[in-house]
């Protein structure tokens, strides 16, 4: 009797000195803690197959709506007229939205038109504001109508009509008549300074007849020398604004082969002159030069073999020319095909 109450008195000793916030089946013993646990596993119940049948927690789909609910949700998302909403906005709320972007977009449009303002009045119309490297000028060939091949029988008119109408077109500009009615006489051997006028003050220009151009000019051979396998091709030096091409010397201008034999090249003539003089430079841009004339140089193949396919190449030489870069191919230079049958 004497141990049991003593365990009894142990217990209830030891359940009022426990600390009021911990579990008290800490304090019991291991036997009573396992028959606890054991209850409580025994108050849960398995889960019933039915419970594991997870479609019928799925959402259900919408019954399909008749043509006439449609059209009926459509009209009243238009204007509904219990609430007195257009699209599902009333009144204020789109005043409000296009009072919003009403001022977004005002805004907007008056920030580019001040950018452009500024940008505008920063520049000039008539030369570049920073002008920091000015590249040396390519050269541009004409007739170009199928790259630069010129490919032709002398005996069949088709197969070269189209370049000599090519020539015509491109020296139309350049008629006597025309340049005498624009542009002045200049003296050659200088360059044609007019930096002393106003900045907006309109620029002269010298002439360039055709005249000139002699056997290539088509005043005398309107064929251009193509029916008798002796064509001509015209060389221009691109523009560039305020450029002095040659450093105070004329540019002057060499053709030869670049691959093919170099003897079916033969004979080779420039008009009026293999250089491109220094009256013409520099050039002050279309708003202030309107009349002006490029120089154009002609070069005639006058001893070309027949059924010699070559490629010629033509280059600038001068003084800041360059004519041998390795990434530009028209730098300083120009290079064509030429193929001509009998």
């Amino acid at each position: 009797m004497e141990p049991s109450s003593t365990e009894g008195g142990a217990e209830e000793t030891l359940l009022k000195n426990h600390p009021p916030g911990l579990p008290h089946k800490v304090i019991l013993k291991h036997g009573q803690e396992l028959e606890e646990e054991q209850e409580e596993l025994a108050e849960h119940k398995p889960l019933e197959q039915e419970d594991l049948n997870f479609e019928k927690w799925k959402r259900r789909p919408l019954p399909k709506r008749t043509l006439h609910q449609k059209i009926e949700a459509i009209k009243t998302y238009l204007w509904n007229a219990e609430t007195n909403e257009f699209m599902g906005r009333s009144g204020k709320s789109w005043g409000l939205i296009l009072l919003f972007y009403a001022a977004l977009y005002t805004f907007l449009a008056a920030m580019f038109g001040g950018c452009m303002f500024c940008l505008m009045w920063s520049i000039s119309p008539y030369h570049p504001t920073y002008n920091d490297r000015v590249m040396p000028p390519g050269m541009t060939m004409a007739p170009n109508l199928e790259g630069h091949e010129i490919a032709f029988n002398a005996s069949d008119r088709k197969s070269w009509k189209k370049y000599a109408r090519s020539m015509d077109e491109y020296l139309k500009p350049y008629n006597d008549g025309v340049q005498e009615k624009k542009n002045i006489h200049c003296t050659q051997d200088r360059y044609f300074m007019q930096d002393d006028l106003e900045e907006s003050a309109e620029r002269k220009a010298c002439q360039f007849k055709r005249s000139w151009l002699g056997e290539c000019s088509g005043l005398q051979d309107p064929h251009y020398g193509y029916s008798q396998g002796r064509p001509c091709i015209l060389l221009r030096m691109n523009r560039i604004l305020g450029y002095l091409p040659g450093l105070g010397k004329a540019v002057n201008v060499t053709c030869g082969v670049k691959k093919g034999p170099p003897e079916a090249l033969g004979e080779i003539k420039f008009f009026p002159k293999s250089t491109f003089e220094m009256m013409y430079y520099p050039y002050y841009g279309k708003l202030r030069q309107t009349n002006y004339s490029a120089p154009v140089m002609a070069v005639r193949f006058a001893g070309v073999q027949y059924d010699s396919h070559i490629v010629v190449q033509c280059k600038l030489h001068g003084k800041g020319i360059i004519n041998d870069s390795p990434t530009d191919r028209n730098l300083g230079r120009v290079s064509f095909s030429l193929d001509i049958g009998a």
